[in-house]
């Protein structure tokens, strides 16, 4: 990132097809196109074959993690094997990400998310314990450093988030969210520190710059538990990289939590 008043939006490469600046913007937000990760469709043929057949979300889902649970082994009992007397320890997993973020978005879990987003869209973290505004900076060296950890990067876990991405799309265009481009999703805040301001349209109505993955709810009500201020945004469901109906089982089905691809949208506040 640079000393601009406005930080550099991200890396001039990605694996979307469409260049950062783009897939970052409010216009791209406002007007989306479809979006996909360069291979995974084309490398999973079967799992997407299978999940063709399914007649339900649920039924998809289930499926679904049949098929990741086979190709990475991610049940609690597939553990490594001891090596010189060190104990087991489980494979890293996509389910151990959420669970993390979860608990805490500046988590380390968090960190690895956070990079994966930058890997495939190109778009650099806001935000992660403190604001990110340079390169070189401790807040930029913390981040790298903890999303980079060898103990979340030991199965393929790049990988594992692409699948769930590519799932995540295919289920809001077959179940979902059937023919829409966007949801309004809702964030609940205290304060703008972890969110930069990049245009004031009117009183209420802001462009802001989200982190480049950030937690939305489905639920007014449920954003309003987080925050005495309430952002209500228009969402491209391209944008959308997992939602808490999406598995039958996982960490994140208490809150009507949504996790969005971040950049500059156009962001109503309301204050209580």
């Amino acid at each position: 990132m640079d000393d601009q008043t406005t930080p550099r939006m991200g890396h001039s490469t990605n694996l979307m097809g469409l260049s950062t600046h783009l897939l970052g913007s409010a216009a791209f937000n406002d007007h989306p196109r479809a979006l996909h990760i360069a291979g995974v469709r084309e490398m999973n043929g079967p799992m997407f074959e299978m999940l063709e057949q399914s007649d339900s979300l649920g039924d998809a889902g289930g499926a679904f993690y049949a098929y990741m649970t086979a190709m990475f082994g991610i049940d609690p009992e597939q553990q490594e094997e001891p090596v010189q007397g060190r104990p087991r320890r489980y494979r890293s997993s996509f389910l151990r990400l959420l669970k993390g973020w979860g608990y805490d978005s500046n988590a380390p879990e968090g960190a690895v998310l956070k990079g994966w987003v930058e890997s495939r869209f190109g778009l650099f973290p806001t935000y992660h314990k403190q604001m990110i505004t340079r390169f070189s900076t401790p807040a930029w060296m913390a981040y790298v450093e903890e999303k980079m950890s060898s103990r979340f990067h030991n199965n393929s876990i790049y990988c594992q988030l692409d699948m769930l991405y590519e799932f995540c799309q295919w289920a809001l265009a077959r179940y979902t969210a059937p023919g829409q481009n966007h949801l309004t999703l809702y964030r609940g805040i205290n304060s703008f520190d972890e969110h930069q301001v990049i245009e004031r349209i009117d009183r209420k109505t802001v462009v802001m710059r989200l982190n480049n993955l950030a937690s939305f709810s489905s639920d007014r009500g449920m954003a309003d538990c987080f925050g005495d201020t309430i952002l209500t945004v228009a969402v491209p469901v391209v944008k959308i990289m997992f939602f808490n109906t999406l598995l039958p089982i996982h960490p994140l089905k208490g809150e009507g939590e949504v996790l969005v691809v971040g950049g500059d949208y156009r962001v109503t506040a309301q204050y209580y």
